[in-house]
């Protein structure tokens, strides 16, 4: 393996990587920088890589330790980030300024239903202890086998399997008692909320029964309708999809709400 090769393979993953690392540090700022240590740590240590693993699962691992650093030094976010960011939202006409603007000017700025659920589903993650959001993400969005994940988070096969039950219990439940698309008793209702925001002249029913996770929501269980919301995540692409700034735009407002938040904690 020598420089050439590594940048050739970097680039068939590098959106991957970068995907997942804005997905566990929710900072788009942070994840630049991440990004570009990882692949200059990945350069100077190639001569230690032996091939034992796949070279993606090799890099992945520097990135992960990485973000496992930026993250350590940061409180857990609550399960309620949501709420108490859409009480900030709603006191910040300067947002929803700026919110509107990308919306009516940017090619990147659609409101989707299903968008909006891959987004609080990256909120919401933070508030699982690290390993568990670690390793939800890289097995149920990036498909990593349970050794890789074992090797990428420097753990046992058998402590992967375990934070990953207990992640997917715990989400499950999460949004279970909070979902309205998946239960309509939910106490959280965004996702249509800010679709009227958005999108006024546009029918919120007919686009929920779009998605898959919405038309099963009656017949399949809990844990069928968690695989399909990490299928919704697993599809989208949050820095080139069609609604990726007006996402990535929310997702550092939030990320701006609960430091100050977890200051006064």
């Amino acid at each position: 393996m020598d420089a050439n090769q590594l940048l050739q393979e970097f680039e068939s993953f590098k959106g991957q990587l970068k995907s997942y690392i804005l997905r566990i540090t929710t900072s788009v700022h942070d994840t630049e920088d991440i990004l570009q240590e990882t692949y200059i740590k990945a350069q100077e240590k190639l001569h230690t890589f032996k091939g034992e693993s796949s070279l993606k699962t090799w890099v992945f691992a520097i990135g992960s330790n990485l973000a496992k650093d930026f993250l350590r030094a940061k409180k857990r976010w609550p399960e309620n980030v949501t709420d108490i960011c859409k009480d900030a939202a709603l006191n910040n006409q300067e947002f929803f300024k700026e919110s509107m603007g990308i919306r009516m000017t940017s090619p990147q700025g659609n409101f989707e239903i299903k968008e909006h659920v891959a987004f609080c589903f990256t909120c919401v993650s933070r508030s699982l202890p690290l390993e568990q959001q670690l390793v939800i993400f890289l097995k149920e969005v990036y498909h990593f086998q349970n050794k890789e994940i074992a090797d990428i988070i420097d753990n046992t096969e058998a402590m992967v399997k375990y934070y990953l039950n207990e992640g997917r219990s715990k989400m499950v439940e999460v949004f279970d008692h909070r979902c309205s698309l998946i239960n309509k008793k939910g106490v959280c209702h965004q996702c249509t909320e800010l679709n009227g925001i958005y999108n006024p002249k546009q029918n919120a029913q007919e686009e929920i029964v779009k998605i898959k996770m919405a038309r099963e929501a009656e017949k399949a269980s809990k844990e069928e309708l968690f695989k399909l919301r990490m299928k919704i995540l697993e599809e989208l692409d949050p820095f080139e999809s069609g609604a990726s700034e007006l996402q990535l735009h929310h997702l550092e407002h939030n990320r701006g709400v609960m430091e100050k938040y977890l200051e006064k904690d």
